[in-house]
C-alpha cells in the first residue's frame, strides 16, 4: 500500500517539484494558499496517484485544524509530513524594514510550521514509518545583513527539527530538516514583491538551483531503510560556497 504524504505550499516551487516527483509511488494530500492552482496539479496528478487537495493558509492556525480534522478516513493514514510553505517578504535593515513584512515572516515561517506539525503529529503517531521533512535554508545557519528576520525565522526551523527529532523519538518518528542554498523559484519575486527584474539579477551568472533538486533530495530521504535516518541536509549549487557567497563567472 503507498504511503500517505502531507505537503504544504505545494501550489509552486519546492512543494509543487515534489508533489510530482513523489506521485508515481505515494498517495498525496496538497495544501495551498491559492485554490485555482490546488485544482490544477490535482488534475495533472490524479491520472498518476490519488490526490487529495486542501486550501488554507498555514498562518491561520483555526483553519489548519479544522482542514486536518475534516479528513475523511481514507484520507487520516498519513505517513510523511513535508513542512515546505514558506516565504521571504522585503530585504532591508532591520531598523527600516516593515513591520508587517517581518511579521509575515515568524507567521509563515515559523508559526505556520508549528500549527502544521501539530495537527498533523498524533496521526503520524499511528504511522509505522512516520517521517517529517521541514525545509529549512542556508539562512538558517548562516545570517546575512538586511534579512535578520528571515535568517531567524529559519534559525527557529533548524531548531524545531532538532527539538521534534528529540521529543518524537519514542514514538520512531524520523525527523530530517533540508537547508538548500540558491534556489530559483518563486521565492526572489516574492521577496521583491513582484519586481521581476530584482528576482531575476539574483540568479544571474551562475546556474541555481532547481525546485527539482530539492524534490529528488526530499525522495532520496523518503526511500532510506526504515533504520536510517538522515537528521540534516544541506545542498548548494555548485556556483555557491556558502550562505552569500557565489561565484558569479
Amino acid at each position: 500500500m503507498k504511503r500517505t504524504v502531507f505537503i504544504t505550499g505545494a501550489t509552486s516551487g519546492i512543494g509543487m517539484a515534489t508533489a510530482k516527483k513523489l506521485a508515481p509511488n505515494y498517495r498525496l494530500i496538497l495544501c495551498g494558499r491559492r485554490q485555482d492552482r490546488l485544482d490544477e496539479i490535482q488534475a495533472e496528478l490524479s491520472q498518476i496517484t490519488e490526490v487529495k487537495t486542501i486550501q488554507f493558509d498555514v498562518r491561520d492556525k483555526e483553519a489548519v485544524f479544522n482542514a486536518v480534522e475534516s479528513l475523511e478516513n481514507e484520507w487520516k493514514s498519513i505517513d510523511i509530513l513535508i513542512n515546505n510553505a514558506g516565504n521571504a517578504h522585503g530585504l532591508a535593515p532591520f531598523d527600516t524594514a516593515d513591520l508587517e513584512d517581518l511579521e509575515a515572516m515568524i507567521d509563515i515561517n515559523v508559526k505556520g510550521l508549528i500549527y502544521v506539525s501539530k495537527a498533523i503529529i498524533p496521526i503520524l503517531k499511528q504511522s509505522s514509518n512516520a517521517h517529517i521533512i521541514n525545509l529549512s535554508s542556508i539562512a538558517g545557519k548562516e545570517v546575512y545583513p538586511n534579512g535578520g528576520t528571515y535568517c531567524a525565522s529559519k534559525a527557529a526551523v533548524e531548531s524545531l527539527s532538532k527539538g521534534m527529532r528529540y521529543d518524537l523519538l519514542p514514538y520512531g518518528i524520523k525527523v530530517s530538516n533540508i537547508a538548500p542554498g540558491a534556489v530559483e523559484t518563486e521565492f526572489s519575486l516574492v521577496r521583491f514583491k513582484g519586481n521581476q527584474e530584482l528576482s531575476d539579477n539574483v540568479y544571474k551568472g551562475f546556474e541555481p538551483l532547481k525546485a527539482e533538486d530539492i524534490a529528488s533530495t526530499i525522495e532520496y530521504l523518503l526511500q532510506q531503510p526504515e533504520h536510517v535516518q538522515i537528521a540534516d541536509v544541506t545542498i548548494f549549487p555548485k556556483a555557491q560556497a556558502g550562505g552569500t557567497v557565489i561565484y558569479k563567472g
